[in-house]
């Protein structure tokens, strides 16, 4: 298994990778840059490139995570214009870092006729791809259903995907605490999510996991993360969705609060220790 938490590039993209191995991280996710913005990066190359050779050296896996104002279902404005070049310029950094790719919110369409929302967000991820020839890929992170109920099920991920132009140069983050608020696993179901995800093909695509439990319970639409085994979800749900096939190999990335030191070294130590007891 393959696990890390969120990384702060406070002192850039290669230190950034430097710290996940020191707190025990095989993986980890960052912001390639201000998440409170679409405001393009002019990025430094050369600690990006820094960034993937060490990451090569060191077998760690990066992902980024796409600034929270990005919102793949907006209508046709200055505002979409604004997603789709951040996007593009996250794309770019993240292929310098050599990272897998990066994590995008599947989007929020508010209108009474959802499926011009779904036909939003196809126009955006075309628009966003048409031109990019990188490895890094457009990871859609599956929604709590706040605020809207759009992308909360595995069907919808899956045909977002088959309706886009490239649909090779996307993938899918699955978010648990996201997947718990919404109702799609309620901690007991997820053997049949897994037998529902093989048969849609979702796992195939799946190239990280968020790892977070939650303050609330199944259904409550609320999107509050919890640390590891201290939310509504529980250690055992949890260490179950971990050692089902379809997880164990893919990145597992922690979004929760950290420990004493600042970091999640405690957490990811505790959750390889509980693990092993588990086999």
């Amino acid at each position: 298994m393959r696990l890390g938490s969120h990384i702060s590039i406070r002192r850039g993209y290669l230190q950034a990778a430097r710290t996940a191995t020191a707190i025990g991280a095989s993986c980890f996710q960052y912001f390639p840059k201000n998440p409170r913005g679409l405001s393009l990066k002019s990025f430094d190359a050369a600690d990006g490139a820094a960034c993937a050779q060490y990451c090569r050296e060191q077998d760690l896996i990066s992902v980024g995570h796409s600034p929270y104002p990005a919102n793949l279902a907006l209508e046709p404005s200055p505002l979409r214009e604004a997603v789709i070049a951040s996007l593009i310029n996250d794309l770019e950094i993240a292929e310098c870092c050599g990272s897998a790719g990066i994590v995008v919110h599947f989007g929020k369409f508010k209108s009474k006729d959802p499926l011009q929302g779904y036909r939003f967000i196809i126009d955006t991820l075309n628009a966003v791809l048409k031109d990019w020839t990188g490895k890094a890929k457009l990871l859609i992170e599956n929604q709590a259903g706040e605020g809207a109920a759009m992308g909360t099920t595995l069907e919808e991920l899956v045909q977002i995907r088959k309706l886009a132009d490239h649909p090779d140069k996307i993938g899918f983050c699955l978010d648990t605490c996201h997947a718990f608020a919404s109702g799609l696993w309620n901690g007991r179901n997820w053997p049949e999510l897994v037998e529902r995800g093989g048969e849609l093909g979702y796992f195939d695509q799946l190239q990280v996991v968020h790892l977070n439990d939650s303050v609330y319970p199944s259904g409550s639409r609320k999107d509050r993360h919890a640390n590891f085994g201290q939310g509504k979800i529980g250690e055992d749900h949890l260490l179950e969705f971990l050692l089902s096939p379809p997880i164990r190999t893919v990145p597992v990335i922690l979004e929760t609060a950290a420990g004493s030191d600042h970091t999640h070294r405690e957490e990811i130590k505790y959750i390889i220790e509980a693990v092993q007891r588990a086999l």
